[in-house]
């Protein structure tokens, strides 16, 4: 539900950055003369949130349960889309729909990515692929959901309706999450070996051995690399629509074919990872993504341009494969975190690593969005060209660090005894 909600949210604002794109050359509305890269920022600022703040969210949750850190995240989340209906201004939206929004927003799920591979072992792969899923299913249903109820009801009853849905289900989806037992009393113990108001604020970070680590900086670099690539077309898959010759709302069901391909992805992901490896796994579905991203959506920019019938065969064929593979890096990040440094170091290790992710989207989606010249309201698909590079390239360094994170996995079993196997 958690997933559901936020991630659905999320990873709908391209329907809305199309929307307030469209009141550029409008008088007197909070976006005109707007550039594409400054409604973005919208956009960036809470997919960024989203994992950035992720030390404190953690720690929080750490320290207090995370029933209360996931509750109040729901209340800042669903508040930010309320407020966000009273603006006025851009800058307005850039602080409530951007900045609080991916405050509330990390709150909220930062917790129950956590939680959530402390109750599994066997089936981990899997059960983060079905919890992770949710982000699939909310972004196929808010995608739609959300033009829909902008053409009918306006764009800022629809931030009010959100809003609230937000803030009654996501205390719902509180209410019930908590620590394994075993590692409640884990938690529980190094608490007690540290009392103090201190650690309200104490950040739960690393040690400088495991800093130190190839693997863990090989495992940075993947999460900055494909974090940074990872919402770019999600967030520009209806604009770019739009230069296809798709309208608002076809561009919007492209949203929705790609978050259910990621549910799909997610879960599907998460059985053949549970066989033959989560880092494998992780490794080929980058790689795949890197391919798609290269070979289909760079050139639907050069094809599209002289046939619209090639170039929307070509985008959401990306559309569905990226759906489908991209999305493990969501489902199987925490899982491969645990088969790389064990299920206690969890709570400092995640949150260093989620905290580069959300460096990483903050300056991977600006930069897209700058990489996309100011024709005014008129876009072509060439007009893409450079975006669909960087996010190609982006997803092709990910895929090199990926690989160095198996070389030092592997590596390790070897030199600790281990038979060296498939499955890692």
């Amino acid at each position: 539900m958690i997933n559901f909600m936020v991630g659905g949210l999320l990873f709908g604002f391209g329907v809305y950055q199309a929307f307030y794109e469209s009141m550029h050359s409008i008088d007197n509305t909070p976006f005109t003369g707007a550039s594409a890269a400054e409604v973005d920022l919208i956009g960036s600022l809470s997919t960024s949130l989203l994992t950035l703040g992720a030390p404190i969210a953690v720690g929080w949750a750490k320290t207090f349960s995370p029933k209360l850190v996931v509750g109040a995240g729901g209340l800042v989340f669903g508040v930010a889309h309320v407020l966000a209906s009273f603006g006025k201004e851009l800058w307005h939206f850039q602080l409530s729909q951007g900045l609080l929004a991916g405050v509330g927003a990390c709150l909220a799920f930062l917790p129950s990515m956590t939680v959530t591979p402390t109750w599994f072992s066997k089936h981990r792969g899997l059960a983060m692929g079905l919890v992770s899923a949710g982000t699939g299913v909310g972004g196929l249903v808010w995608a739609p959901a959300l033009s829909a109820c902008v053409e009918q009801i306006g764009f800022r009853n629809t931030l009010r309706l959100t809003g609230t849905l937000s803030t009654v289900i996501l205390c719902f989806a509180a209410s019930v999450l908590d620590w394994e037992p075993t590692m409640a009393a884990h938690l529980h113990s190094e608490r007690a070996a540290s009392p103090g108001k201190r650690q309200t604020w104490r950040i739960p970070m690393p040690n400088l051995a495991t800093v130190k680590n190839r693997k863990f900086i090989a495992q940075a670099l993947a999460a900055f690399f494909q974090s940074a690539a990872y919402y770019i077309p999600v967030i520009f898959t209806v604009s770019y629509a739009k230069t296809l010759g798709l309208s608002d709302t076809d561009g919007a069901n492209l949203t929705a074919i790609n978050n259910a391909c990621n549910a799909i992805g997610k879960i599907g992901v998460g059985l053949v990872a549970d066989r033959i490896g989560r880092i494998n796994s992780f490794f080929l579905t980058t790689l795949i993504s890197a391919a798609a991203t290269l070979g289909l959506w760079v050139s639907s920019t050069q094809l599209g341009t002289s046939n619209e019938l090639v170039g929307r065969a070509l985008f959401i064929t990306f559309t569905v494969l990226y759906g489908l593979f991209a999305s493990a890096f969501v489902s199987l990040f925490s899982p491969v975190l645990v088969e790389l440094f064990g299920l206690e170091a969890i709570p400092r290790v995640s949150g260093t690593m989620y905290m580069m992710q959300g460096a990483a989207a903050i300056i991977g989606t600006p930069v897209a969005g700058v990489l996309v010249p100011e024709n005014g309201l008129v876009r072509g698909p060439g007009d893409y060209l450079k975006m669909a590079i960087f996010v190609g390239a982006l997803m092709s360094a990910a895929t090199g660090a990926i690989a160095w994170v198996r070389f030092e996995a592997t590596r390790e079993r070897l030199r600790s005894g281990k038979h060296l196997v498939w499955r890692l």
